[in-house]
């Protein structure tokens, strides 16, 4: 139990599906959702520098934290130490190692400012403090919202002290499930994201210092309309005093992982057409209707072959294994939604034919008539797949999404002109979005392996993140 209203559930996986067959429209709000990365001389066209200069304002995050929840970090690098050798990290939390130290019945290992300066006393710090960021993106992150002032690098609040949390990899369960390729590295499971969250809110509290976290991580799946309870969960979180959540709206505007269309009356039909290339392997598709509209969906394949129109039943699944082809395709039905009271219909297509594919949405019972679809965000799915008649709109990507936090785009400083990739909004509430771009191209960092460059809408957030530790700073987040 955690955050005064979530109860997090294990179960053997062997009774997995049958749990969330059981829970029906339930499943697809409470179920663990997954994300990935958003990360692909811009603190000065952010104005941070002359907010750091300015002799009256001087702000440069001193008394305030930045959370940073992400691949982790790599604490030895010089833009985490102060002057005399100690930490800026007040805290690490690394979910891949089990220890003594755990958060509560949570597993992973915590780990101190004290036991930090310690191991950077040392000469080999690793073995006393094991935690490292192998992948580079939270060591990244971590240095452009509060990395000290260096000859190649300064963080947006440099004088900000850092909580970080790094996640592990999504249970092979979720893989599985959402059809997410098992080699992907950079995969996280939201349960982590939203225990992880509690423990930088936790040791902010008890630090009794206000806090601005940053999301460089997000996900199409869900209803981008704010009611999965990853999205609730971040949007209550970010109205408590002292507390500032900024989220990436994501790099997908360009990746045609979106469509969307119009039922006209009940029993008419719209096609959605998916391209498939060579080896793409699974597709996972879901779409959503507009509020109590119901539909029903069937399937065409490369080949001609035609799944009939199955009838919309709330937890129900048919399941087709095609006898041209060598792909399945899994068709699941989950209404009302809570909160939204939409249906959402989702296609899982196993071992996909390459060519054309065509769902067809039928009107079953129409109010709006409007649908949105999307794919997995890219590295999710193969790069072969996509929609024939995409739209850039509507693809923030999840948490982003949630009422409350600061969604965060990215611009392109060098040419004054919008980040070709970063996602469009609104939401699907709808909501505005993002609320203002920050600096996402070839930004400059630190890596574990040295100094480089970024691009994103990860790293704009990490910049948006060291602006809001301003405000904390001046008691006004």
């Amino acid at each position: 139990e955690f955050g005064n209203s979530y109860l997090i559930l294990y179960t053997d996986i062997r009774y997995a599906n049958t749990l969330i067959d059981d829970l029906g429209s339930a499943a697809v709000r409470s179920t663990s959702k997954v994300l990935g990365l958003l990360g692909r001389a811009s603190l000065d066209a952010a104005g941070i520098i002359r907010i750091q200069e300015s002799p009256v304002l001087g702000l440069k995050g001193r008394g305030v934290l930045v959370g940073i929840i992400d691949t982790g970090i790599d604490y030895t690098k010089s833009a985490f130490i102060n002057d005399d050798g100690t930490s800026k990290i007040q805290y690490i939390y690394d979910f891949t190692i089990m220890g003594e130290s755990s958060n509560g019945n949570f597993a992973g290992t915590e780990f101190s400012n004290e036991q930090i300066n310690r191991a950077l006393a040392s000469d080999n710090p690793f073995e006393i403090v094991p935690t490292n960021d192998t992948v580079g993106h939270g060591t990244f992150l971590a240095s452009v919202a509060a990395g000290r002032d260096e000859s190649l690098n300064i963080g947006a609040a440099p004088e900000a002290e850092l909580i970080v949390v790094k996640l592990r990899k999504a249970r092979p369960f979720y893989l599985d499930y959402y059809l997410i390729p098992p080699e992907q590295d950079n995969v996280f499971d939201s349960i982590s994201v939203m225990i992880g969250i509690e423990f930088i809110l936790k040791k902010a509290n008890e630090l009794e210092r206000p806090v601005a976290i940053c999301i460089g991580l997000g996900t199409n799946i869900g209803g981008h309309d704010g009611f999965t309870i990853l999205e609730e969960y971040l949007g209550a979180s970010s109205k408590l005093p002292g507390v500032c959540i900024c989220a990436a709206v994501g790099n997908e505007s360009q990746a045609r992982h979106h469509t969307q269309g119009i039922i006209p009356s009940v029993g008419e039909s719209v096609p959605i057409d998916i391209r498939v290339g060579e080896n793409a392997g699974n597709i996972y598709c879901s779409i959503y209707t507009g509020i109590s509209d119901r539909v029903s969906i069937a399937v065409r394949t490369p080949t001609g072959e035609f799944i009939g129109r199955f009838s919309a039943k709330s937890g129900s699944t048919l399941r087709t294994k095609l006898v041209l082809e060598r792909s399945t395709v899994v068709l699941s039905y989950f209404f009302p939604l809570e909160g939204s009271g939409a249906q959402v219909s989702v296609v899982r297509i196993i071992d996909a034919t390459p060519g054309i594919w065509t769902i067809i949405v039928y009107g079953d019972i129409i109010n709006d008539g409007t649908f949105h679809s999307w794919l997995p965000i890219t590295g999710f799915v193969s790069p072969e797949v996509e929609f024939l008649s995409p739209t850039p709109n509507y693809t923030v990507v999840v948490p982003s999404t949630s009422i409350g936090l600061i969604k965060c785009g990215a611009y392109n400083n060098f040419t004054n002109s919008l980040y070709i990739d970063t996602s469009w909004g609104p939401t699907r509430l709808p909501v505005i979005s993002p609320d203002f771009v920050a600096p996402g191209v070839e930004v400059g960092g630190v890596y574990p392996s040295g100094y480089g460059t970024m691009s994103g809408t990860s790293v704009a957030t990490a910049i948006t993140t060291g602006a809001c530790a301003f405000n904390t700073a001046m008691g006004s987040c």
